[in-house]
C-alpha cells in the first residue's frame, strides 16, 4: 500500500518535466526570430526612430537659435500646429504645391513607367537588357545632377528650349524665364521627377508582367478583347499589388521632394510661391532658425503620408477580399 502512494509524486514530477522542457523550447523558438532581428532593429531605432521622436518633441517647443545656445526648451504644446493651421500660406501655397504636384508626378511616373514596361515586354532578351541598362542610368543619376541638367535645358539665356523656340519664332531675343511662374516651375520639376523615377516603375512593372500567364491573354483574344481591354481586365487585376507598391513608393518620394525644388532658381526661398512642404520646413528650420515650427511642418508631412498610405492599402485589401 505504501509503495504506490510513495511513487505518485515521483510520477507526477516526471510527467511535468517534459512539459517544462517543451514550454522552454517553445519560448526559445518564439524568441529566436527577435534575437536575429535585434541588431537590425537597434540600427533602425537609432538611425530612424530617434530622429523622428526628436522631431516630434521639437514640434511642441518654441525652439530657435537661442535655445540651441542655452540648451533650454520652451514647451508651447500645440502652439506651432495652431500657427501653421491658421497661416494662409499653408492653404494657399505650400499644401497645393505639395499635393497637386505629387498627384501629377506620381500619375506621370506610373503611367510612363508602365508604358515603358509594356514596350520592354515585347522586346527580345538582348534588346531588353540593353534598354534596361540605358534607362537605369537615369535612375542612378543623383538628384542634384539631374536637377541641374533640367535647369540648363530651360535656362533663360542658353537653354535648349529657348534656342528651339527662338529658332521657330515663338519667343523673342529676351527669352522666357520659366522659373518665375508657379505653373511652369512645377511643370519642369514634374518632368525631372518622371525622368528620374520611371526606370524603377518600368523594371518593377515588367517583373510583374512576366508573371502573368499567357493563357489569360489567349483566352481574352478568343473572346475578342482589344489591347486596352486585355490590359485593363487581365493585366491590371493580376499585378495589382505591383501597381500598389510602385504607387505608394512614388507617393512617398514625391510628397517629400526636396532637392528637385530647392536647387531650381527661386526654389531656395527667393520665390516663396514655389515652396512645397519639404523646402518650407527646411527654410523655417535652418534659414530662419525656427526649429520648432519647421519640425511641426515635417510632422504634418509625415502624417499626410501615413494617411495616404493607410487609405490606399485599405482600399487594396478591400478589393482583394471582394474578389
Amino acid at each position: 500500500m505504501g509503495d504506490p502512494v510513495a511513487t505518485r509524486p515521483a510520477a507526477s514530477t516526471a510527467g511535468r518535466r517534459p512539459s517544462r522542457r517543451g514550454a522552454s523550447l517553445r519560448a526559445r523558438r518564439r524568441l529566436l526570430p527577435w534575437t536575429l532581428l535585434l541588431p537590425a532593429l537597434l540600427v533602425i531605432g537609432i538611425l530612424l526612430l530617434y530622429p523622428l521622436l526628436r522631431v516630434v518633441l521639437l514640434s511642441f517647443q518654441d525652439y530657435d537659435l537661442s535655445n540651441v545656445v542655452s540648451g533650454e526648451s520652451d514647451y508651447i504644446g500645440f502652439g506651432n500646429y495652431v500657427q501653421l493651421l491658421t497661416d494662409p500660406y499653408l492653404w494657399r501655397v505650400a499644401l497645393p504645391n505639395t499635393v497637386v504636384f505629387a498627384v501629377f508626378a506620381v500619375g506621370g511616373t506610373v503611367v510612363f513607367g508602365t508604358l515603358v514596361a509594356l514596350l520592354l515586354r515585347t522586346l527580345g532578351r538582348i534588346a531588353r537588357t540593353t534598354v534596361i541598362s540605358c534607362i537605369m542610368l537615369a535612375w542612378a543619376m543623383p538628384a542634384v545632377s539631374g536637377t541641374y541638367v533640367w535647369v540648363w535645358i530651360f535656362d533663360v539665356d542658353r537653354g535648349i528650349v529657348r534656342q528651339l523656340l527662338q529658332a521657330a519664332g515663338l519667343v523673342g531675343p529676351e527669352g522666357i524665364n520659366w522659373f518665375t511662374e508657379r505653373l511652369s516651375f512645377y511643370a519642369i520639376v514634374t518632368l525631372n521627377i518622371i525622368h528620374h523615377g520611371f526606370p524603377f516603375v518600368a523594371v518593377t512593372v515588367l517583373a510583374g508582367l512576366l508573371t502573368v500567364p499567357r493563357e489569360l491573354y489567349e483566352a481574352a483574344l478568343l473572346d475578342g478583347a482589344t489591347a486596352w481591354q486585355r490590359f485593363w481586365h487581365v493585366t491590371v487585376p493580376t499585378i495589382r499589388p505591383v501597381f500598389a507598391v510602385v504607387t505608394i513608393l512614388s507617393t512617398i518620394w514625391d510628397f517629400k521632394v526636396f532637392a528637385q525644388v530647392y536647387l531650381m532658381p527661386g526654389g531656395s526661398g527667393a520665390n516663396p510661391e514655389v515652396l512645397n512642404f519639404g523646402v518650407w520646413s527646411y527654410i523655417r528650420s535652418f534659414s530662419r532658425q525656427e526649429y520648432g515650427l519647421g519640425s511641426a511642418i515635417a510632422v504634418m508631412l509625415t502624417l499626410m503620408l501615413l494617411v495616404i498610405t493607410i487609405v490606399y492599402l485599405r482600399s487594396l485589401f478591400r478589393d482583394e477580399e471582394l474578389r
